[in-house]
């Protein structure tokens, strides 16, 4: 890039002199700010920062930028950098800028950093990552500014940027009928993407154009002239089919020279008004031969990105040689600016900051997606991607499901910060904990000092990563209940079999299909039982100590005394192990009233109802008993 474009003056007066209508105070104000930001910064291309961002800037330029797009460009590397944050973007240039930063960083990230979506999924998320067109013409314009300097790039650098350019930028500008960059796209990519087909096209053209002489603009002012003549004001312009393009074309219909290609000479023709354009194509067709099914109305049946013209193919055209067809394309002058430009046509920069502006190209955008979604539909391919890409405040790029909530998004920056979920701030404005994020939202989360989650969380939370580390916090809290439950449920099956309750160290567990079990893991194994996620009778059968032992039709028996041969009847009927208290001595009051508390380790301690220590008991512990 010339030196001169480097100087912020320099730099205002060529933004001022393509038609774009701005502070220069704001403008100037960001410039300085890129300046200093990208100082000694060299981007990946093996240029300064400063000089790649100008080059997308001058990129831009012909599609007369408004003065928040100007400001995006110039700082659209930042957050990479992490030179400045959301917040501050905002705080400097307002919402607008920071959308489109956010907007451009999130498109680089997903096309170039993280590739882990197929070109068809890429090509989506383009059209839909953002409701702003500018935002997808910036991304496009860095596309092509990179492929200009693919001749420096090391060769397997240039191809692989040679190949998304073919495969996914180009039929996207095509999709949003912007067909300036299409063709610089793919024109730039062809021959480093395939060098021995671009130099056979080539070669065939020069060899093609030798033996007809160069006939195409002695046409074009003969066809001008000729309209001048019937009244029609008509600029015509000659034209030759782009080799990429002659190239998709031969390879589409296995064409081997490409003399057989019907298009590969035209002329376009612009008039003033779409009643003119009808009248130069009879015009036209009297001039030359019109061939049999290769007339478009684009005029009457627009493309699906908007496109319109006339187009016809037309055979002995005064000046073409014998056997030589030329394609005519007729449009409007608004017509050839929309072909141009596309979806970005439709933003009336010259009106600037125009909300009818703004609604054209939404509406238009929002139209083009639509007939996507049902052109892949059509396919069988998915309608849209089912992934978002939300952001933090400095720019890191977290994609979740589509529906995915705050919560969804803090647990997946960190599983402390989802536990010390507070609230979350979207774009700026806090939001309920349901709501639904959308692509290219800034997310700020707020934590508490110390972590509240709650159950009821579970309800919102779309991903199951984020639903399985709050389930494993919840339950880490709730682990001595849930042991403890555990010991209940694992007594209970050991009693039906007859077999002792388990002991404080938990000895019956030690050994778990031969593995030797700690004491942490066999409490995890209580656990498990206790949050019923395994069934006691099932974990039973795995402890090595008690195989062979579980035996269902052992005769039953009466549970007596260990130290008498009184019997206690309990509540329920339930068999289980008593033990005398040693507080009371109730074995020594054999007719007098007594009660039981359920101890620790599944047995029955059995108390005099009038003792002290049954009194301060845990009432959940408690269970009615008498003497038999």
């Amino acid at each position: 890039m010339d030196s001169h474009v480097t100087d912020p003056q320099a730099l205002l007066e060529r933004i001022r002199a393509a038609g774009t209508q701005f502070q220069s105070e704001r403008v100037g104000k960001a410039y300085a700010i890129a300046e200093s930001l990208y100082q000694g910064e060299m981007h990946w291309s093996g240029v300064p920062f400063l000089t790649h961002v100008l080059e997308v800037l001058e990129t831009l330029l012909p599609f007369e930028p408004d003065e928040d797009a100007v400001i995006a460009t110039l700082l659209h590397h930042v957050l990479s950098l992490k030179g400045m944050t959301f917040g501050e973007i905002e705080d400097r240039f307002g919402t607008r800028v920071r959308a489109l930063v956010g907007g451009v960083h999130l498109l680089a990230h997903v096309t170039v950093h993280d590739r882990r979506h197929s070109i068809d999924d890429l090509r989506l998320i383009l059209l839909t990552v953002s409701d702003d067109v500018r935002t997808v013409l910036i991304a496009l314009c860095d596309r092509c500014t990179l492929l200009r300097r693919a001749a420096e790039l090391p060769r397997p650098v240039a191809k692989k940027l040679s190949q998304d350019a073919l495969q996914l930028f180009a039929p996207v500008a095509s999709r949003l009928g912007i067909y300036t960059l299409k063709r610089e796209l793919e024109e730039r990519a062809f021959p480093v993407m395939y060098p021995g087909e671009a130099e056979r096209i080539q070669e065939q053209l020069a060899r093609l154009i030798a033996e007809k002489g160069k006939f195409l603009e002695q046409a074009a002012v003969f066809v001008s002239g000729y309209l001048a003549e019937q009244n029609i004001d008509a600029t015509v312009d000659a034209r030759q089919k782009q080799s990429y393009s002659v190239f998709s074309k031969m390879r589409s219909k296995s064409i081997s020279h490409v003399s057989d290609v019907y298009d590969l000479f035209a002329l376009r023709v612009i008039v003033p008004s779409e009643a003119e354009c009808y009248q130069a194509l009879g015009l036209l067709h009297r001039l030359g031969r019109p061939i049999a099914n290769r007339f478009k109305d684009y005029i009457a049946f627009p493309k699906p990105n908007g496109y319109q013209s006339l187009h016809t193919t037309l055979a002995q055209l005064p000046h073409v040689p014998e056997g030589v067809f030329v394609e005519i394309q007729i449009r409007t002058v608004t017509m050839h600016r929309e072909a141009q430009f596309g979806v970005a046509a439709h933003w009336s920069y010259k009106e600037k900051g125009s909300r009818t502006a703004h609604a054209l190209a939404q509406a238009q955008l929002q139209r083009l997606l639509s007939t996507q979604q049902s052109i892949e539909q059509g396919t069988g391919k998915d309608a849209l991607v089912d992934h978002i890409f939300v952001l933090t405040p400095r720019g890191d790029i977290i994609e979740l499901p589509e529906g995915a909530t705050p919560l969804d998004f803090a647990f997946q920056v960190h599983t402390d910060l989802g536990l010390a979920f507070r609230a979350a701030r979207v774009n700026g404005v806090i939001v309920p904990l349901n709501y639904a994020l959308k692509n290219g939202d800034v997310v700020e989360i707020m934590k508490r000092k110390i972590p509240e989650p709650s159950s009821q969380w579970l309800q919102l939370l779309k991903t199951a990563s984020s639903k399985s580390k709050l389930k494993r916090y919840l339950y880490a809290q709730q682990r001595p209940e849930l042991i403890g439950r555990g010991r209940e449920l694992l007594n209970a099956e050991l009693l039906r079999f007859h077999l002792p309750v388990l002991d404080t160290d938990l000895t019956v567990l030690k050994s778990y299909d031969g593995e030797k079990l700690t004491k942490e893991r066999r409490e995890d194994i209580l656990m498990k039982i206790g949050q019923e996620a395994e069934k006691a009778a099932t974990a039973l059968t795995h402890f090595d100590a008690l195989k062979g032992k579980l035996i269902h039709d052992l005769p039953s028996r009466i549970v007596r005394n260990s130290r008498k041969e009184t019997v206690v009847g309990i509540e329920g009927n339930v068999p289980m192990p008593v033990r005398y208290a040693k507080c009371c001595e109730p074995q020594e009051w054999p007719r007098g009233d007594i009660a039981g508390v359920i101890n620790r380790s599944g047995a029955v301690m059995v108390h005099r109802d009038e003792c002290k220590m049954f009194k301060n008991a845990s009432k959940g512990r408690r269970v009615r008993i008498w003497w038999k």
